[in-house]
């Protein structure tokens, strides 16, 4: 076994032994057995990054084993600098959310470790597989542990979220597997994902296959107007279902769009280019206006994902560099600020139970330690100079100003919204004076916690101060995606 296959598979091995092991109701055994698979798994992504050359678009770390002969179908695995930060992103994110779980779950403790192991080691899957049977796969397997999370542990309308953000994610990844059928035809009998990047495909054929993908992707990201289901979701979903929900999920559709549909139709994302930039500013817009006037934090919040994603396919689809690039750094930076918004509101949902703004003020008073965390999470989400939120979208501003001013513009205004609706959230939930007993009886976070979001504004500030480790691993990836694109252009 490679260092991938490790990454996949110890923690779904371990999510399998708490599966068996937990029912005898030791509820101490569960939670260390989870936060040892979480951390095992992190720690065999960490040789990853570590032993990665950097200057190289090639695949790197990879594994190929035959699977299914008859199809030509294998297990190959691989990560170039597109999909190694997300491998590590989603081993890292695990270990938080076992943390932040092991106090406040209490019901069917060892089924929900379980799902979130499984879940971590599948999207490891999705970012790792370079077979198109074995990234279907994994891309559908991971509906089935978070379709659990939601509508086990969720709120009152579970159910009705769970079923929505099944058949919404199902019903769009169809169209994906009748063009991964014909790409398997027209490579001659082959699912090898590269494979089918090298090969042209007439313009009708490409047409076809982009939208064909972009039921799944933009779905998964989601793009404005099937983002519906994700407010839903969120609300409903347990905090930890939330965490990895905004940090990881909504990423596999974004890299959809970069291993798939770039590549595999260059003249066609060319060609719709105006139609994705369009659909990216409405959500940018749009969705930023609708989260100022949310009531529910989790909502609020949910909406501002819609408004960072919509960065990252700007970022895709202006074609140049700066906007890729940014747009995969947004990623990575929605990842650790969204994680700690939900983070923050989940650890006031665990003592008040309510995630309604009119149920807080002044919480500054009573909890001074975790509002400075909060304050920093807040302010990364508004995209401050010097956090994570920043560098994404300003590297994404200057794209899209590279490729038309306007579009730049436009895109800046994002900067004035998500200032607007975050801290007008902040000052409602944590200034001003104690609004009611219930703000005045809360105590500040334990170490648990405090050990939780210090980790995350390391992440945040680091990544803000200096991301020249990250573009460094992306950059040879990015410019080799572009030339792709490119040549074909010219041909």
């Amino acid at each position: 076994m490679g260092l991938l296959s490790l990454a996949i598979w110890i923690p779904i091995l371990f999510g399998v032994l708490i599966l068996f092991l937990g029912r005898s109701g030791q509820a101490a055994l569960v939670r260390w057995l989870a936060l040892l698979g979480a951390l095992l798994g992190f720690a065999v992504t960490l040789p990853l990054y570590t032993g990665f050359r950097v200057g190289t678009a090639e695949m790197q770390f990879v594994e190929r084993t035959e699977w299914i002969a008859r199809f030509s179908v294998n297990y190959h695995l691989g990560v170039d600098g597109i999909s190694i930060w997300f491998v590590l992103l989603t081993a890292f994110i695990t270990v938080l959310v076992v943390l932040a779980a092991w106090d406040s779950v209490k019901d069917k403790l060892h089924q929900y470790m379980a799902a979130f192991l499984i879940l971590s080691g599948l999207m490891v899957g999705v970012f790792a597989a370079l077979d198109g049977v074995l990234f279907y796969v994994f891309f559908e397997a991971t509906l089935i542990p978070m379709y659990l999370i939601i509508g086990i542990w969720g709120g009152p309308n579970r159910i009705y979220a769970a079923f929505k953000f099944f058949l919404y994610t199902l019903l769009g990844s169809l169209l994906t597997l009748v063009a991964f059928i014909y790409l398997y035809s027209h490579a001659g009998g082959s699912f090898d994902i590269l494979k089918w990047q090298a090969m042209p495909l007439p313009a009708l054929a490409q047409t076809l296959v982009f939208f064909a993908l972009f039921a799944a992707f933009a779905v998964k990201v989601p793009m404005w107007p099937v983002h519906t289901w994700l407010p839903d979701v969120h609300v409903e979903a347990p905090t930890g279902g939330s965490v990895v929900l905004a940090a990881i999920m909504l990423k596999l559709g974004a890299y959809g769009f970069l291993r798939f549909s770039l590549p595999i139709a260059p003249d066609a994302s060319r060609q719709w280019a105006w139609l994705m930039i369009a659909l990216s500013l409405v959500a940018v817009i749009y969705v930023g206006l609708v989260a100022l006037v949310q009531k529910d934090m989790k909502k609020l919040v949910a909406y501002s994902s819609v408004a960072h994603m919509g960065f990252v396919t700007l970022g895709f689809f202006v074609f140049n560099p700066l906007g890729v690039s940014g747009g995969l750094l947004q990623m990575i930076a929605h990842g650790f600020v969204s994680g700690a918004m939900f983070l923050c509101i989940g650890v006031l949902y665990e003592r008040v139970h309510s995630r309604e703004i009119a149920s807080y003020g002044g919480v500054v008073n009573t909890m001074p330690r975790f509002a400075v965390f909060a304050l920093l999470f807040a302010m990364a989400n508004c995209g401050l100079p010097g956090t994570a939120g920043f560098v994404g979208e300003w590297t994404v501003i200057l794209g899209a100003v590279q490729a038309n001013f306007w579009i730049g513009l436009l895109a800046a205004t994002a900067l004035i919204l998500g200032a607007s609706y975050t801290l007008w959230m902040f000052k409602r939930v944590y200034f001003g004076a104690v609004a009611n007993d219930h703000v005045k009886a809360l105590g500040d976070i334990n170490a648990r916690e405090f050990l939780i979001l210090a980790v995350l504004a390391v992440a945040v500030i680091s990544m803000g101060v200096y991301p020249k480790p990250y573009t460094d691993v992306m950059d040879a990836s990015v410019a080799n995606l572009l030339s792709h694109v490119e040549k074909s252009k010219l041909d």
